[in-house]
């Protein structure tokens, strides 16, 4: 199967590392420093072992999907790559200087997809030679586990790069939805104001948090309160994608 590279061994870059790995392909591992990719392997080894004791990992797979597992620090191991997978920090020059990088580096072939949960994919795609084969793949933490991906497409993002990646999403067992390049796509824009208003009831008195969570999750059927999932999330990821 296809090489996937993946840039950046944080939590959502080693979640889409283990899922594609689990699937067969062989993954590169991309972080600048080579202790903060091997950290991230460590804790693909941990989940795929949490797996294994609930059984539902068969211990060939894990060990399987571990093999299947580069980390690098060399941005020129992408040169051989069919996707790449950039799951950076959501800084948009960072992801500029990346995405110019890996236009040089990869094939003229290579969807370079971003895993960006509200910065404009159309922006992106202005940083390279190839914006038709730039498109967003946004995956919902933890990755493993969640079924959605919204695949994003630019104002230049051709037909074939989205039926692309919506065939990959559906081999790696996702459910993928498309949407356009607006700000928090599908799901952050409704979920944003939805959390935003929970903070301002909280802000205005009119219930505790634990209230006002528990007034969400048993009257909305929620598996998690609004400023229980705002903290699972990260403040501070939060209010970048509400600016």
């Amino acid at each position: 199967m296809d090489t996937i590279g993946i840039i950046g061994a944080g939590t959502m870059g080693s979640g889409i590392a283990q899922v594609a790995a689990s699937h067969g392909h062989d993954v590169l591992l991309y972080d600048v420093r080579l202790q903060l990719a091997e950290r991230s392997l460590e804790k693909i080894h941990a989940m795929l072992a949490r797996g294994v004791e609930l059984k539902k990992v068969a211990p060939a797979d894990m060990q399987s999907a571990l093999e299947h597992i580069r980390p690098t620090t060399d941005l020129k191991d992408m040169s051989t790559v069919a996707v790449v997978v950039e799951a950076a920090p959501e800084d948009l020059s960072l992801k500029h200087s990346l995405f110019q990088n890996l236009d040089r580096i990869c094939p003229s072939d290579t969807l370079l997809v971003s895993n960006t949960s509200s910065l404009s994919i159309t922006n992106l795609g202005g940083a390279t030679q190839r914006p038709d084969k730039v498109a967003g793949l946004h995956f919902f933490n933890p990755a493993p586990l969640m079924s959605l991906v919204e695949v994003v497409r630019g104002h230049r993002t051709s037909d074939e790069t989205i039926s692309r990646l919506i065939d990959l999403a559906r081999r790696w067992g996702k459910t993928p939805v498309v949407t356009r390049d607006t700000p928090g796509f599908i799901v952050n824009r409704i979920l944003m104001p939805f959390l935003g208003e929970a903070m301002h009831a909280y802000e205005q008195g009119l219930g505790t948090a634990e209230d006002i969570d528990t007034g969400a999750r048993i009257g909305l059927n929620h598996p998690m309160g609004p400023l229980e999932l705002a903290d699972f999330i990260g403040l501070d990821v939060c209010l970048g994608v509400m600016r």
